[in-house]
């Protein structure tokens, strides 16, 4: 299963991580309106393993290339992992608009999970769903805990 992979630079997961962030800089600039994401978190030691997770996650996305992977292109899973993106903006949107229900912090907390998710798919980088898969239990087990339950 190693034998394909190599170290290589994949901008377009560089890409990907940056688009994510974008509102998340926003978000730590400007408070939202009814901003119940700036609590004190309750799963401390939980959020220590999605930090962990994100970065391993990350790195492998972006320096660990399978050489059976094609040439990026529109494929149903990029295109998944677009709509992901897109929908992302769009719970931040709502978010920004007060409304932080149920539904939208799910958003949050799923849509850039199954962004990088489906890219890593559709990557053939298996190696990076190990720690996709820490971070999304990890971000949420943060949900459940700090805002729905």
């Amino acid at each position: 299963m190693l034998k394909n992979y190599k170290i290589g630079f994949d901008v377009w997961a560089l890409v990907l991580f940056l688009f994510v962030m974008i509102p998340n800089i926003i978000w730590l600039a400007i408070p939202a309106p009814n901003d119940i994401l700036r609590v004190d978190s309750v799963t401390k030691t939980i959020d220590s393993i999605a930090s962990v997770s994100q970065v391993l996650m990350i790195a492998i996305l972006c320096i660990i290339k399978n050489s059976e992977s094609k040439k990026l292109s529109v494929t149903p899973l990029i295109a998944g992992t677009v709509i992901c993106c897109l929908l992302y903006y769009v719970s931040w949107f709502a978010y920004y608009q007060g409304i932080a229900g149920t539904i939208v912090i799910l958003a949050l907390t799923v849509l850039p999970c199954s962004a990088f998710l489906l890219y890593a798919i559709d990557r053939r980088n298996r190696i990076a769903i190990i720690p996709i898969a820490f971070f999304t239990i990890c971000h949420l087990i943060y949900a459940f805990a700090n805002f729905i339950i």
